[in-house]
């Protein structure tokens, strides 16, 4: 059994970003609780609360260090494993060629293409951070698409699908932290005029310490640390 915890940036069809970045971290169920355990001990050797959430949107030069250990963490533990998917141009979406007329259902395929290539062998309990009141409509239809495509009617692969708060998961909170800096990324932030030194400098140290260019497509046989980039088609 696998947990998989996700989590979205800029998901919203009329918010400020033309990009918005999916993500996901699987880990084996039977170590969630230590992996859950040494991230709160992380926490404390930094002077941090295990009840404060740690998240993109705080990163900063004060707390720079606890960021840069959780992040050097879960490249040292094999059994972590993240994905995510970068939409760019939400704004040439054509809904009412290619989406049935609904921006929903091109975030469903999103979705289905980020969790898809994760769920293919073994049983799994998937996390989402809680968004907005429609959450729980969305739960549904998403385990309704991704159960449908693996003809899993009764629910033996995908056991469940669930809303959590992020404060709730310290892995959740690490899928936070590296979706930000793909949306830093991809948003033109990283080292734009009067960007955060702190983001930067924990963009650099990811890919200090894994081999990863935030701006390419990853092999299908990279499983640690793996990108998707989406354009819209265009006529």
């Amino acid at each position: 059994m696998f947990n998989i915890y996700c989590d979205e940036s800029c998901h919203l069809e009329n918010d400020i970003s033309d990009v918005m970045v999916l993500g996901a971290i699987t880990c084996p169920s039977e170590l969630k609780d230590k992996f859950f355990n040494d991230i709160r001990d992380i926490k404390l050797e930094h002077g941090v609360s295990t009840w404060n959430e740690l998240k993109w949107t705080k990163v900063s030069p004060a707390k720079l260090a606890v960021y840069k250990a959780l992040v050097k963490y879960f490249f040292d533990n094999p059994a972590l494993k993240f994905r995510a998917i970068v939409a760019k141009e939400k704004s040439l979406l054509d809904h009412s060629v290619y989406n049935n007329g609904d921006y929903n259902n091109w975030y469903y395929k999103i979705y289905y293409r980020l969790l898809n290539p994760i769920t293919k062998n073994g049983q799994f309990r998937i996390f989402i951070d809680i968004k907005d009141t429609c959450g729980g409509q969305k739960v549904r239809k998403l385990q309704e698409v991704l159960s449908n495509s693996k003809w899993d009617f009764g629910n033996e692969i995908i056991k469940d699908i669930k809303q959590i708060r992020s404060h709730e998961s310290e892995l959740m909170q690490i899928t936070d932290i590296f979706i930000g800096a793909l949306s830093f990324y991809h948003r033109g932030l990283f080292y734009s005029k009067g960007s955060s030194s702190a983001k930067n400098e924990l963009i650099d140290y990811i890919q200090t310490l894994y081999p990863i260019n935030f701006n390419v497509i990853s092999s299908l046989s990279e499983k640690k640390f793996n990108i998707f980039i989406w354009n819209p088609r265009r006529a």
